[in-house]
Parts: structure tokens; C-alpha cells; sequence
């Protein structure tokens, strides 16, 4: 039996619910969260299409609160919604896409780890708050200003269970290398978030190599097969490679500029192989931007198109035999990075 003045029924009665209970965005909660950041409540942020409704600060306080953000996440988010709307990431296609790709935010730097972002063990599952709810809090905005529901401008076939939320932290403090903001271009006091069109994680296990060409055998096995969008197109690509993995590799003396160049060379398929696979025409091998030889069969073509594409991350928890890749969408999105500003830096 439902009770006539159950606040959260009637939220489910309307089309602002990604399907879990929101929290009720009463105005005292709403200014709390206003006081994460200073900026004008009224001040436009942009556009969320394909709606194309105005997100206002104030607006994104309200899916805040009902995602269950805290004041303190409010900065970042806001920063993550700014990289969502530059117009190389293309959000419209994505909301309108049949694919099932979702903005995925990575945060560097330490605003993340002060919020309780998390990048360890579980970081793409659930129990940690600030994940939960700053990537709920995209959705929500992505479904309630732009529009993107599901059978009306959402035509995903399958979608995915990460456009539920698709936030972590890069594990930054077990890694041997570089974040990935630093590879970016970022300094690494910077704070920033990073959004990239990915499916959800695709694990390579490997508990037995000792050495990185054999524990980055599978990798690039993994991320070459016939039925993903990366096997005939130019799209983005995020190995997330666990502290363990890392090690391996870092021990061996491999920068992570050596694990992309390896991943860059090994991933792919002979052109004999990928005329197998059923999404094969010449015409969009001849659309890459590699020249393929069409007349030789063992002529090899790479799965990363171009070395841009290809991000590494550290991330996950020790021990931890498994690594994963995140295949991106079709090429029409690019990844986006965007300084989080704090009060203090605004």
C-alpha cells in the first residue's frame, strides 16, 4: 500500500528518478549545497542536450541533493558536468547513441582523495559514497535537463549498468608512474577531472607473468576483438592497470610510456581476420586514418588508431591479478580534462 503523502513515491511518479529512491531536495539542503562552491547560484554552466535545458549552479545543487552528493563533492562535480558539455565530447550523440557508453570521470589529484573518492579495491562497485553519488548526480542531470531517456532520445539498445554512475579516483598512491592528468599536460599539484566516453570495464586476468610481455599479452588480446567499436574505428581506449600489473611492469624497468607504445604496436587484427567479422566494409577500412593495404589479407591493422586515443590509469587494490580495459564509443567523442577549482582558487 502506498501512503498518499509519500514523498518518495511521488518522486518515482515522475520522470525524474534514474529508478532508486533520490533524496527529497528541500531548500535547506539545497543552499548547503550551494555552499561548496562560490559561485553565483544562477550562473549558467550550459545547455544539456539534446533538450538543450539551461543547468544552472542551482540546478545542478538540486540533482546533487537527490543523487546524495555531499557540499564538499559539489566542486567536482561541477567541473566533470563542464567537461560532459565541451563540445569535442559530444554528449548529444552519446544521450542519443544505440551503443551503451557512458561518461566515465576520473578524478587526479588530492581534492579526490580528500572527498573519499576511491580508486582501490571495488573502486567501480559499489560502497563509496562520493563515487556513487557524483556519477548519479551526471545521470540524473543527463536524463532531467537533457532529456535522455530511455525509448525517448536514449536509444541504447542494452545501455549498461554504469550509466547508473561511472566515477572513480585514479590510485595514484600505488602507482609507479605518472597520473593521468600529468600525461594531459596538467602539473601535478593540479586537481582535475577527466570524462571519456567508455563501456562499462571488460577484466584481462592474469595472476602467473612475471615479466610485461606476457602479462600485456592478454591486454591486447582482449582489446582487439571482432565485435568491439575499436576493431574498425578510430575511438577512445582506458586501460585500467592494477597496482599489481603496474608493478610488474614498473619493476621490469617499463615507464607507462612503454606499456602504451607496447599496447599501441600488439592490439590489433590482420585485415584477413577482421573480413570475418560481420561489420567489415572496405570502405571503412579505407575511412581509418592509417593507410591498409586492401590487397593483402596478413596486412596488420592496429586497434589504436592513433596513440592519442589509448589512456592508462592506475587503479584497483593490492593484491589484484586483474586488469581492465574500457572500449569507447565510436570516434565522434573525445576525452576532456578540466581543472577543479576550489574556493579558495576561484
Amino acid at each position: 500500500m502506498v501512503l498518499p503523502d509519500d514523498e518518495f513515491e511521488f518522486f518515482f511518479d515522475k520522470p525524474w528518478s534514474d529508478g532508486l529512491p533520490v533524496v527529497i531536495p528541500t531548500e535547506e539542503r539545497i543552499e548547503d549545497m550551494l555552499t561548496g562552491v562560490d559561485r553565483n547560484p544562477n550562473g549558467v554552466i550550459g545547455e544539456v542536450p539534446p533538450a538543450n535545458e539551461v543547468m544552472t549552479v542551482h540546478a545542478v545543487a538540486v540533482h546533487a541533493v537527490m543523487a546524495g552528493c555531499r557540499a564538499e563533492y559539489f566542486s567536482g562535480l561541477v567541473a566533470a558536468l563542464e567537461a560532459v558539455l565541451e563540445p569535442p565530447f559530444n554528449i548529444n550523440g552519446i544521450q542519443a547513441t544505440m551503443h551503451s557508453c557512458a561518461p566515465l570521470t576520473i578524478f587526479n589529484g588530492s581534492y579526490g582523495k580528500e572527498i573519499g573518492l576511491h580508486g582501490g579495491s571495488g573502486c567501480f562497485g559499489p560502497g563509496f559514497r562520493a563515487n556513487a553519488t557524483i556519477g548519479r548526480a551526471i545521470r540524473l542531470i543527463l536524463m532531467n535537463l537533457g532529456g535522455g531517456i530511455p525509448g525517448v532520445t536514449s536509444m541504447s539498445t542494452f545501455s549498461q549498468p554504469s550509466r547508473y554512475t561511472y566515477c572513480i579516483r585514479e590510485n595514484e598512491e600505488d602507482s609507479p608512474w605518472e597520473p593521468l592528468s600529468v600525461t594531459r599536460g596538467y602539473r601535478t599539484e593540479e586537481d582535475t577531472v577527466t570524462a571519456v566516453a567508455c563501456e562499462n570495464p571488460k577484466l584481462i586476468f592474469d595472476d602467473i607473468s612475471k615479466d610485461p610481455e606476457t602479462l600485456l599479452a592478454g591486454p591486447a588480446d582482449a582489446v582487439a576483438y571482432l565485435g568491439c567499436m575499436n576493431a574498425l574505428r578510430r575511438t577512445d581506449l582506458v586501460f585500467a592497470i592494477s597496482p599489481d600489473h603496474a608493478k610488474i611492469c614498473a619493476d621490469a624497468g617499463w615507464s607507462k610510456a612503454d606499456v602504451h607504445a607496447y599496447l599501441c604496436e600488439k592490439a590489433g587484427k590482420t585485415l584477413g581476420e577482421l573480413k570475418v567479422g560481420g561489420g567489415y566494409t572496405e570502405d571503412r577500412i579505407q575511412d581509418l586514418p592509417i593507410k591498409v593495404d586492401l590487397e593483402n589479407d596478413n596486412f596488420f591493422v592496429p586497434t589504436i588508431k592513433d596513440q592519442d586515443d589509448l589512456m592508462i590509469i592506475v587503479a584497483g587494490g593490492i593484491p589484484g591479478p586483474i586488469s581492465a580495459f574500457m572500449h569507447g564509443w565510436n570516434g565522434a567523442s573525445r576525452p576532456v580534462t578540466r581543472k577543479i577549482y576550489l574556493q579558495d582558487e576561484a
